[in-house]
């Protein structure tokens, strides 16, 4: 088994166990596994240090690099899982883009915590636990990413974390969780029914940069000012967390159809957290040139949207990604 391990909350370090502020990464990746009991007893563990930044940093060179290195372990043979440490405020973007790229049908679990490692009731090392049992798990091959928290496991497709500060703050809004781990017994639910890793049309191959796309948010008043902003500063294309079923101000929704125009691939999600966002619903998509995000989140939709644009698909192939992936 293989940790790569690249920082966040749960190898932050506070000035006491009951510091809420700390600094993120700044336990290494041997510190980790030597703090938790037992977990060498699950798998033969390696420990790598692929980076040690603070999940609000994970960037698009970031995932490249650590997709990369995911996908050496398992070409090479190496392991027969890769267990992930990362932060939780970026975990399930990393997730969903392994989640579409790597090209094996080994367990990828992607693991973080709440609470530092030095907090009084670390919530870190029985999370670690839990996603070394399920990275060993004969049952795991095949589920794509998996995001592993608070006993919860999600598909790296559903999950989103819903709360700032709570242990419980990942969701998985519509499709439920993918399984269950309790103190490394570990059972499953479901099956992720879209394509992912080996049945993903997405690769790393000739991938060396993922194109500009920028999130905005829909709000009361929006003017069309930041998606002017955005399509001037070179955003190939744009997500749009709309209001209610994907909608926005008739400002915004102007300016993004402009953008359509000008060649930009414009996707409306929603700044909601549950429900699907319908094409050709509230407003004509058809009409406007622009692309349904149908269940996945802004975020989730950005990753895609990316990976779309890096293999030059068009509007329409778009469009069949969001309704396939």
């Amino acid at each position: 088994m293989r940790l790569l391990a690249t920082g966040g909350t749960i190898a932050g370090r506070a000035a006491s166990g009951v510091e809420p502020g700390y600094r993120s990464g700044e336990v290494a990746v041997e510190a980790l596994i030597d703090a938790v009991p037992g977990l060498r007893e699950l798998a033969a563990l390696d420990g790598e240090q692929v980076a040690q930044v603070g999940s609000q940093d994970m960037d698009d060179a970031l995932w490249l690099k650590l997709a990369a290195r995911v996908q050496e372990v398992f070409d090479s043979d190496a392991a027969d899982g890769v267990v992930i440490t990362h932060g939780t405020d970026t975990v399930e973007e990393t997730g969903w883009f392994l989640h579409l790229v790597v090209k094996s049908d080994r367990p990828v679990v992607l693991t973080g915590a709440m609470r530092p490692a030095t907090a009084l009731s670390a919530d870190g090392p029985l999370n670690l636990y839990n996603a070394v049992a399920v990275a060993a798990d004969p049952a795991a091959r095949g589920r794509g990413a998996i995001v592993v928290l608070n006993d919860d496991l999600h598909c790296a497709r559903d999950v989103t974390k819903s709360s700032t500060t709570d242990v419980h703050t990942f969701i998985s809004p519509g499709p439920g969780l993918l399984g269950s781990a309790s103190y490394g017994r570990v059972r499953y639910f479901r099956q992720p029914p879209h394509p992912h890793t080996t049945a993903s049309g997405f690769s790393l191959d000739g991938i060396r940069q993922l194109p500009r796309v920028d999130i905005l948010y829909a709000h009361a008043g929006m003017t069309a000012d930041l998606v002017r902003a955005s399509v001037s500063l070179g955003a190939r294309g744009l997500v749009m967390a709309g209001v209610g079923n994907g909608n926005m101000s008739t400002a915004a929704v102007r300016a993004l159809a402009e953008a359509a125009r000008e060649g930009v691939v414009v996707v409306r999600s929603t700044r909601v957290v549950s429900g699907d966002v319908g094409r050709n619903i509230e407003l004509d998509d058809d009409a406007l040139g622009l692309v349904a995000a149908d269940q996945l989140n802004p975020q989730k939709a950005r990753v895609l949207l990316q990976l779309c644009l890096a293999r030059g698909m068009e509007r329409d192939a778009v469009q069949d990604a969001f309704h396939r992936y």
